[in-house]
């Protein structure tokens, strides 16, 4: 029932489409979600996850989590980070991936909704600390589509692998043009 009203707004009242999927076997990854210029694409994303119909997550302090918006936050698929000990947010994440059965990160490697000149590699380094795929999701205004990629294995070489992750992305156009990242 609620995929069905998913649908019926994201496609028919507001004109988008999802072109491509995460296959459920896949089970842990790091979804990079590229571009992201606005706030509206949190909306794209809930939208996205409930007519797919996967478990999706992301991460957060753990602070967010606590009454009255913990509830919330764990009910579409936030997960509080521990970072004390001295953990960094890589090694802070991969411990989520470790300790879950199923994890699908949404991460946004732009890391804010203004404009940036180079994209955070920690999307990069959690998905081969945890040893899980990058998926390439473009959310594409231009189209009106969330574009989703093909699982890709990093192979420890940062340069290399963005380069082929980056293609997924080429003439992709975010909500805000003058906010986006250049590719």
């Amino acid at each position: 029932m609620k995929k069905r009203l998913y649908q019926f707004i994201f496609i028919r009242l507001m004109g988008w489409k999802i072109v491509g999927t995460i296959e459920p076997e896949v089970k842990k990854c790091v979804m990079a979600v590229i571009p992201h210029t606005s706030n509206f694409d949190f909306f794209l994303g809930l939208f996205t996850r409930g007519i797919i119909g996967l478990e999706m997550n992301f991460v957060g302090k753990k602070e967010l989590f606590v009454f009255p918006f913990g509830y919330y936050f764990r009910s579409i698929g936030g997960a509080a980070l521990d970072r004390s000990g001295g953990k960094n947010n890589v090694d802070a994440t991969v411990d989520v991936f470790n300790s879950r059965e199923t994890f699908r990160m949404a991460i946004a490697p732009e890391g804010t909704r203004k404009k940036v000149t180079e994209l955070k590699t920690g999307f990069y380094y959690i998905a081969h600390k945890a040893n899980v795929p990058i998926i390439p999701v473009a959310f594409d205004y231009g189209k009106k589509e969330v574009n989703i990629g093909a699982p890709f294995y990093t192979t420890g070489d940062y340069s290399t692998d963005i380069a082929i992750i980056l293609q997924h992305f080429k003439g992709v156009k975010g909500k805000i043009l003058e906010k986006q990242y250049i590719f």
